[in-house]
């Protein structure tokens, strides 16, 4: 007969039988395969496992640590039906060390051990350098001594005493290099530990298996935190041969994951778009202001927009109406946009002191379209501005034109700790017209551009550029694929051995007073020289006055054989030069004033 205890013992045991049967299958998962998009990735692992006829609970672990749920897909065997998917992390298991800490950490715990054995020497060196200082006095119950003994006793006491010093500045020395070494280890250690070290995600399944035996899965899913940048060398040997473009990225994730030997792909693509198609509304034509245009231009097209103010942009306001935990409809601050004028960020106080009238162009691009080109940092849109002045237009591209994926047929590593990782994706050898450019009335030096037609086979994407001319990198520009023209202009730098100098020839210049005026004449001369060893083109532009005040009078009396343009005043010349030539324009203008007055001629 059984007892009380005795039955809810057998029920305890009973229960954890069944539960141990019951226990789900684990098994890890190898990562294969990532496709980087401009923000996201996909990422593709393989699995297997030995499964038993009927109802099975399988768990994938090795998953990223952040998934979008909505995007996991699971490529189960024939035999195999998927029944239920469920993502977790699992927090109760702590992550493994990665092997580079730990092989610091025990040099770190090595070093330790020598620096605590330098310590116990400087302080026994110490210790018998004190006694030998105690037992240097002589007199007293010394006084015995013969003058041999005391100069022994001297000479003993110099070369112990020089003999502890010296052992000490060594010890010392040697405590300092152990200590720097120490330093830089844990600063290794430190710089290892930043990575994403998060337990790492798993993928549960509920399975029906028609058969039993062992079975490959395929698990792939959209994670947020990778993303990669376009960026550009721009190589030019000589201006004889085709510019060298090499395209680069660089690549950034903290996924949870290593990832290791994996094949790596690039798309120009942004992953989660809305699928819906666009519709159309009836187009009412209307007279309209381009003062209320450029305003409205901003209010509504990033979240909670507001345009206020007159002449500048100090009263911007951007902010977003949403509705608090409680419903009472309270306005909340949204994330603000970054401002992009003329290519370069600048921040909201910067932007509101822009001048409203001398904006050209305004663009907004909001969620995904801003994050396509400038990242996360843009997840609250983008305001992007061209200036009439200005220097390009640095606008984002459609998504639907970025299709483009690079494939890097090598297994590729990239750790996850959020610093990017440079990839080369390809090198096109382009032609170029290459020509020197030069406005000494600016600048003195002159610069070479390069044109390139049918860029947009290159399929580029907005990004910097290094320049590297002749083997000397020259500096910075910026590539726009979203120009408009025909032709791609880049700036190359400037080339020393083309020299270009303006003078005012005195000769050939006066000052005349007639009646209540001054008539002023201006003659210069440029002089362009080619030192170089090869024949060079160079477009050289300089400018005359024009006035719109009926009591200033221009003339442009010596074009000098420039084109001219007479709106704006600027006088063209192109030249060619061989090596070793030297040319030399002379032009001029008269400018008539009131002599009462001064007038901006420089």
């Amino acid at each position: 007969m059984y007892t009380k205890t005795t039955c809810l013992s057998i029920l305890l045991l009973f229960s954890l039988f069944v539960n141990a049967g019951n226990e789900p299958l684990k098994v890890p998962s190898s990562l294969k395969t990532v496709t980087v998009y401009r923000n996201g990735a996909e990422m593709i692992h393989n699995a297997n496992a030995s499964l038993q006829q009927g109802a099975n609970e399988l768990i994938i672990e090795g998953i990223s640590n952040a998934v979008d749920i909505n995007s996991i897909q699971i490529n189960c065997p024939s035999a195999v039906t998927l029944i239920g998917v469920e993502f977790s992390s699992n927090y109760l298991v702590t992550p493994q060390e990665n092997q580079r800490i730990k092989q610091l950490k025990d040099s770190a715990n090595n070093i330790s051990d020598e620096i605590a054995k330098v310590r116990g020497q400087i302080t026994t060196i110490n210790e018998l350098l004190d006694v030998l200082k105690a037992n240097k006095d002589i007199k007293g119950s010394q006084t015995g001594l013969s003058v041999a003994e005391l100069m022994k006793l001297m000479d003993y006491y110099k070369a112990k005493s020089n003999e502890l010093q010296q052992e000490l500045k060594q010890q010392n020395e040697k405590q300092k290099k152990w200590n720097e070494l120490l330093t830089k280890i844990n600063n290794q250690v430190a710089e290892e530990e930043k990575k994403n070290t998060k337990n790492e995600g798993r993928i549960n399944l509920q399975l029906s298996v028609a058969v039993s035996g062992k079975y490959d899965f395929v698990v792939s899913y959209i994670t947020p935190n990778a993303y990669w940048t376009p960026y550009y060398d721009i190589r030019v040997d000589d201006i004889k041969t085709p510019l060298k473009v090499i395209y680069k990225s660089k690549i950034t994730q903290t996924t949870g994951l290593d990832w290791k030997k994996v094949k790596l792909s690039l798309s120009t693509s942004v992953p989660n778009q809305w699928g819906n198609a666009p519709v159309m509304n009836t187009w009412f034509l209307a007279y309209i202001n381009p003062v209320n245009v450029m305003e409205q231009s901003l209010a509504g097209k990033v979240a909670g927009v507001q345009f206020r103010g007159n002449s500048s942009l100090d009263e911007v306001v951007v902010v977003g109406y949403g509705t608090n935990s409680n419903t009472t409809g309270t306005m909340v601050e949204e994330k603000a946009p970054i401002y992009i004028v003329n290519g370069a960020e600048m921040t909201k106080q910067e932007f509101s002191k822009i001048n409203k009238i001398a904006i050209k162009k305004m663009d907004v691009l909001k969620d995904n379209a801003a994050t396509a080109i400038y990242g996360s940092r843009a997840s609250g849109g983008a305001i992007i501005v061209t200036l009439k002045e200005g220097l390009g237009d640095y606008v984002t591209v459609s998504d639907n034109e970025l299709n483009v994926t690079f494939d890097i047929d090598i297994p590729f590593d990239i750790p996850t700790n959020g610093k990017a990782q440079t990839a080369v994706l390809k090198e096109y050898a382009v032609d170029a017209n290459y020509k020197f450019y030069s406005v000494p009335r600016l600048d003195k030096d002159a610069y070479l551009l390069a044109d390139i037609s049918e860029w947009e086979k290159l399929n580029l994407l907005p990004g910097d550029a290094n320049i590297i001319f002749e083997g000397t990198y020259v500096g910075k520009s910026f590539i726009d694929p979203n120009s408009t023209l025909d032709t791609l202009n880049l700036t190359l730098g400037r080339d020393k051995r083309v020299v270009v100098k303006k003078e005012k020839l005195t000769d050939y210049s006066s000052v005349k007073f007639l009646g209540a005026n001054k008539l002023q004449k201006f003659t210069y001369e440029i002089t362009v020289k080619n030192n170089k060893k090869d024949a060079v083109e160079i477009l050289l532009k300089d400018q005359y006055p024009l006035s719109t005040n009926k009591d200033i009078e221009s003339e442009l009396t010596d074009d000098g054989g420039a084109s001219i343009n007479k709106e704006t005043g600027v006088l063209s010349w192109q030249l060619k030069l061989a090596p070793g030539e030297t040319k030399k324009i002379r032009f001029g203008y008269n400018v008539k004033y009131a002599k009462d007055r001064q007038v901006n001629l420089n």
